[in-house]
């Protein structure tokens, strides 16, 4: 008699990972202050999921735990223009390659792709132009910054906030302050790290006061944080490279922490990606800066990251991936289908959750 092959473990496969939410479920808006959000808080203990306000995050660390946060600041990215013919064109400028003059070519994503060749120029204002030097794998383009202006000051002026595609409206005023964390620092992101959005200056104070240390690293957050897995299995998934920088102040806090047994807490998925890639075999993070291309998912064992606070993230994405490593595949997805029941906001600038 034949065995019948094993089936596969759940949480394995790409579309173990589909959920089904209502286009009224996603924030397109932030709430109106940043720590009255809702959290919902699942213990792995299998305690009953429990409905709180992300302000009621003092009550559940403790003295000696490592609050661990990402400070890398969102980049202003989006550059709208036209080409010269007046037909609209768009320039998504992805990371800066350290070449051309004073730091001003970088790798794009543009619009239209099919225009806009090698050659091409794209006019954002009269003080900015962007020129394509070259195409780039993917699709993308080299392109080049033609200004007086610094490359800093030009996004500034003329750049435009990188929303998610699901957010389905123009960037506005707001966005440039709602769409960044308070303690946001060191710029080289196109997308925030979402969970931090949640703290005020205010929070974090009294979670200092409440004898937590809060450390500061940096990923810079790249566009292939939108990117659902277009693969059946998770395995042949190519995840992209982020560039990380954790100080050794922030790495000797979390060493600390762990060896007096205390729990180092994870404000996003960057941050967990950040430690874990970072980590030696024994746990211990390494300072200085680094790359990862690191996919955590089930089953992932994890050497730093004792508690998880997150958003709630798309469909077949690396991030709910990561979430079911850490919070078990089962309640994940569980958490997922309650804090649809019960009216939370998905993704950027929607509710949070805690997994502890």
């Amino acid at each position: 008699m034949s065995k019948k092959p094993n089936s596969p473990a759940p949480g394995s496969r790409v579309s173990d990972y589909e959920y089904e939410l209502a286009p009224d479920r996603i924030a397109r808006y932030p709430a109106d202050r940043r720590d009255q959000s809702r959290l919902l808080v699942l213990n792995r203990d299998e305690t009953p999921i429990q409905h709180r306000t992300f302000s009621d995050l003092t009550s559940l660390v403790s003295a000696g735990d490592v609050l661990v946060v990402n400070e890398s600041r969102v980049l202003p990215v989006r550059l709208l223009g036209s080409k010269p013919t007046g037909a609209p064109a768009e320039v998504f400028l992805l990371r800066p390659l350290g070449t051309g003059p004073e730091g001003k070519d970088w790798e794009a994503l543009v619009r239209p792709g099919g225009k806009l060749k090698p050659g091409r120029t794209v006019v954002v204002s009269p003080e900015l132009e962007v020129k394509i030097l070259d195409s780039a794998p993917e699709g993308g383009r080299i392109v080049r910054l033609m200004t007086d202006l610094s490359a800093e000051e030009a996004l500034e002026r003329f750049g435009h906030m990188p929303l998610p595609p699901y957010i389905d409206r123009e960037d506005e005023s707001i966005d440039r302050e709602r769409y960044q964390t308070v303690y946001a620092k060191t710029p080289g992101s196109v997308a925030a790290p979402t969970a931090g959005l949640h703290f005020t200056d205010t929070l974090l104070d009294e979670i200092a006061l409440r004898g937590v240390e809060i450390a500061r690293i940096s990923l810079d957050v790249g566009i292939g944080t939108f990117r659902p897995v277009e693969v059946p299995d998770p395995a042949d998934h190519q995840m992209h490279a982020e560039s990380f920088l954790i100080p050794a102040a922030a790495a000797e806090a979390v060493n600390r922490c762990r060896i007096a047994g205390r729990k180092v807490w994870a404000v996003g998925t960057t941050v967990v990606r950040t430690l874990e890639s970072s980590a030696g075999p024994d746990g211990r993070v390494r300072p200085g800066p680094g790359q990862t291309r690191l996919f955590i998912r089930p089953p992932y064992r994890f050497r730093v990251v004792d508690r998880l606070i997150t958003n709630f993230h798309l469909p077949r994405s690396t991030l709910l991936m990561l979430v079911a490593a850490f919070g078990g595949y089962h309640p994940v997805m569980e958490a997922y289908h309650l804090a649809i029941e019960e009216g939370y906001r998905f993704y950027s600038y929607g509710d949070a959750m805690v997994v502890v």
